[in-house]
């Protein structure tokens, strides 16, 4: 008799699934993040907490360059102060930081280092100025090979006050909140830009302090909100060879374009 009643709990058990406990953890120089991590604490119902560096960044955009630079070539990574929360209690870890160096800020290597995400889920979620959810995506599933990488998410500085409306589809649509959205349609197939696409791409990208290159091909789709368009674009790297990259746009119904991320 006792053997089945076990059976019949870990029967429902397996059907309906443990509540799991989930953590936003994040890192923050200037607030972007934080404003990020915040609203995805929000919307989850989680625990949150900001990972510290011992000695503050300045918030200075040359500084920090000039500071990271230094600790990346020497491998003398920022201390961080002890956290609060202990990873172990957690199952899903929602994990936050701005890109630097087209990855995760430093004081993340520190954390990785000295933390054990063993049997974690991890969901990444960046900001930045242009691009880099890929690309720290990629170096997390190598820095932690025993913890489960999932899609993360990513949103541009200039588009921080776009990340609610946002982050509620992310988490809807990867299970992590209840509630239903309208699938997105998948884009067009590519085709060469048109003179008047040409101009929509350079309006996206004007404000950027930095070229994005030349857009080659372009395919699009129809939302709710307006029109989204995926340009294969021609530039070159840092070491100063042509490369190609993927830059999204997007025009809402009467507003500017905007890019919304760089995939190099």
């Amino acid at each position: 008799m006792r053997k089945l009643f076990l059976s019949m709990v870990m029967s429902v058990c397996v059907a309906t699934g443990f509540a799991q406990k989930t953590l936003v953890l994040y890192y923050s120089e200037n607030g972007t993040t934080k404003t990020v991590a915040e609203e995805l604490q929000k919307q989850l119902g989680a625990d949150i907490e900001a990972v510290e560096a011992v000695e503050a960044y300045t918030g200075d955009f040359q500084a920090t360059i000039q500071r990271g630079n230094k600790e990346r070539e020497s491998g003398q990574w920022p201390a961080i102060k002890p956290l609060k929360k202990k990873i172990a209690d957690y199952d899903v870890v929602f994990l936050g930081y701005p890109i630097w160096f087209g990855t995760y800020a430093n004081p993340m290597v520190t954390l990785i280092k000295e933390q054990d995400f063993a049997g974690k889920t991890i969901v990444p979620f960046c900001t930045f100025g242009s691009g880099g959810l890929n690309t720290s995506s990629a170096d997390l599933k190598k820095a932690l090979p025993k913890a489960k990488i999932e899609k993360g998410y990513g949103v541009r500085t200039a588009r921080v006050a776009k990340a609610a409306k946002e982050l509620n589809r992310f988490l809807i649509e990867n299970g992590y909140k209840k509630g239903s959205v309208k699938k997105l349609a998948d884009y067009s197939e590519q085709k060469p830009v048109t003179a008047a696409e040409k101009a929509l791409f350079d309006e996206a990208c004007s404000s950027y302090q930095f070229p994005l290159g030349t857009p080659e091909t372009v395919g699009k789709r129809a939302t709710d909100d307006g029109t989204d368009y995926k340009f294969s674009v021609k530039s070159r790297g840092m070491d100063g060879k042509e490369a190609t990259s993927t830059i999204y746009v997007t025009v809402e119904k009467g507003a500017k374009a905007e890019f919304t991320e760089v995939v190099r």
